[in-house]
């Protein structure tokens, strides 16, 4: 039966994006692939993008390797259409007898080993590689190069090399065009902007008890826990009305006032940090939030997520904390203002009504280009965050 040759080309991956690197062969040529089914993973300076087969069939031929760079419509790779059963392992054609051994079971015996010869005239036996499909060795007898009494003994091999040696090994890496854009991007951050950050820390008991009171039933009713950063997404909308500044970007020598907030949400991912966005997070339910977060963090491990879905947020929130951090200084991502960076949750002792009582905080840190907002509006932004983690009751839950 004749089959067709279907072309694997790089799909267009975002208006702005004319090359991407090829990150990752999933099918190696000769590899029977369904519809659908991916067969590389391209990376982008903004996220990683799989390649799906256009046709039942078999990897035909793999035209570009790991790691080479390519231009959008460019071909990939060679389909062979049809169906194509999966290869055998190496272990099932092992298993398989063949003719040879079918017929001459005897040729497939290994001889013994005599023992060591005590006669002149001794003989060793050498064994070496067999020609035979099916025999793994051979027997051929040969006269020692000289007698076993007189055999000198073995000089001492070279010493081994050092643990210290061999622990000092280096591997050198190109970075990938993710890593890279996101390099550049931090740079760019920092020489380009006047960047200063300010902190404040948030007790978290009232929003934790709120979260265990009504879990069960959120759940019930949306298939999702309620987490934190539906509360924060809630809050840093409210607080970025107030300080509109925050949401907004400097385009040369005018101020750029956005009166719709596209929250970008930092997640990582196994080839780096990538911000996908919430699209009028303001509009949001506290169900829509979480599961446009958990939507995207499935998507990122599962290197689907889009381009342009990392495009035009107007403020970011990156919680450190799921890893961990206690305090650190978050990085604005340009064109934004500001970027809002929560910490872990620790029990501290704090004062309260005059008593040292053990609370539930939490640091949170607000990074800001000071070329558009003062140190007043950065304050500002970040007690009303507080007010509104410490009092939620002013939010309005879906439960």
């Amino acid at each position: 039966m004749n089959s067709a040759t279907v072309e694997l080309k790089v799909p267009s991956v975002g208006e702005s994006v004319t090359e991407v690197e090829i990150a990752e062969w999933l099918k190696n040529e000769g590899d029977p692939v369904r519809k659908d089914e991916s067969v590389l993973v391209l990376e982008t300076d903004k996220a990683t993008v799989e390649v799906p087969s256009p046709v039942n069939g078999r990897l035909a031929k793999a035209l570009k390797k790991k790691g080479d760079r390519v231009q959008v419509g460019e071909v990939l790779g060679e389909i062979e259409a049809g169906e194509f059963a999966a290869p055998a392992t190496q272990a099932e054609e092992e298993k398989k007898p063949t003719a040879a051994s079918a017929t001459k079971p005897s040729e497939a015996r290994v001889m013994p080993v005599p023992a060591p010869p005590t006669a002149e005239k001794s003989t060793a036996v050498k064994t070496v590689p067999s020609k035979s499909a099916d025999t793994r060795f051979m027997t051929e007898e040969v006269q020692p190069a000289v007698e076993l009494a007189q055999a000198p003994e073995p000089e001492p091999s070279a010493p081994a090399s050092s643990p210290v040696e061999s622990d000092r090994a280096e591997e050198v890496v190109p970075m990938s065009l993710l890593r890279r854009k996101i390099a550049e991007r931090l740079v760019a951050a920092q020489h380009n902007a006047a960047l200063l950050t300010t902190f404040n820390e948030i007790d978290m008991s009232v929003v934790m008890a709120l979260r265990k009171d009504n879990q069960e039933r959120f759940h019930e009713r949306y298939q999702i826990k309620l987490g934190f950063m539906s509360f924060f997404v809630k809050a840093t909308v409210e607080a970025l009305q107030e300080v509109p500044r925050l949401n907004a970007e400097i385009c040369g020598s005018n101020i750029v006032y956005r009166n719709y907030h596209d929250i970008a949400i930092a997640i990582g991912g196994g080839r780096g940090l990538v911000v996908p966005v919430l699209r009028h997070a303001g509009r949001m339910s506290f169900a829509e939030i979480e599961q446009g977060i958990a939507d995207f963090a499935r998507r990122v491990k599962e290197n689907k997520i889009k381009p342009d879905e990392l495009q035009g947020g107007t403020f970011t929130i990156t919680n450190g904390g799921i890893y961990g951090s206690l305090l650190s200084t978050p990085l604005v991502n340009p064109p934004q203002s500001g970027v809002l960076g929560m910490h872990a949750i620790q029990e501290r002792p704090v004062a309260v009504a005059g008593q040292v009582v053990i609370r539930p905080m939490m640091y949170v840190a607000l990074t800001y280009d000071h070329r558009l907002v003062d140190g007043r509006e950065a304050v500002q932004f970040l007690r009303r965050v507080k007010e509104l983690i410490e009092s939620p009751v002013r939010m309005l839950i879906e439960t």
